[in-house]
């Protein structure tokens, strides 16, 4: 006689929520920019690469000016995001918190003066532009799937 295998709460497949999938797409993203600014022919003129400040020369896939600041930046923040994707609340409050991190620095790059002392990260037209579309894709998101985090109603808090 065949045994049928029993499910178990460990072997049902667990779906996994729309905003954990969301996170772990943009940490992925924020880790590979942020190593991909440390990798020669991804980083163009990689030995201009400077600690900190706007007077870095290596350009991320040639059209975004980074530093080693910058970079790790990135990094750190990819991996706060891949630290948070197991639970929904948690991948949640990633997307909001690096969402507003990074529109900080979209308007850091805006309105901060290139030779001033407080520029400590390179802010090229490219580099803020793509801060704004992470910062507002991440917040937009977060708001958008938020409901289905279990946020307020108690009902899906155990939701993966």
């Amino acid at each position: 006689m065949a045994h049928l295998p029993v499910e178990t709460p460990t072997t049902v497949p667990m779906r996994r929520s729309p905003v954990r999938s969301v996170a772990a797409a943009f940490a992925c993203l924020l880790v590979v920019l942020g190593v991909a600014g440390f990798v020669p022919g991804v980083t163009t003129d990689l030995t201009q690469l400077s600690v900190a400040g706007p007077g870095s020369g290596a350009m991320l896939f040639g059209s975004i000016q980074v530093s080693v600041l910058h970079n790790l930046v990135n990094a750190a923040a990819g991996v706060w995001g891949l630290t948070a994707i197991d639970r929904p609340i948690p991948a949640r409050s990633f997307l909001l918190g690096a969402g507003v991190a990074y529109l900080a620095l979209w308007l850091y790059g805006m309105f901060v003066e290139e030779h001033s002392v407080a520029n400590v990260l390179p802010a090229d037209a490219a580099g803020t532009i793509l801060h704004a579309a992470l910062g507002l894709g991440m917040v937009i998101t977060a708001l958008l799937l938020g409901r289905g985090t279990g946020m307020g109603t108690g009902s899906n808090l155990m939701a993966r």
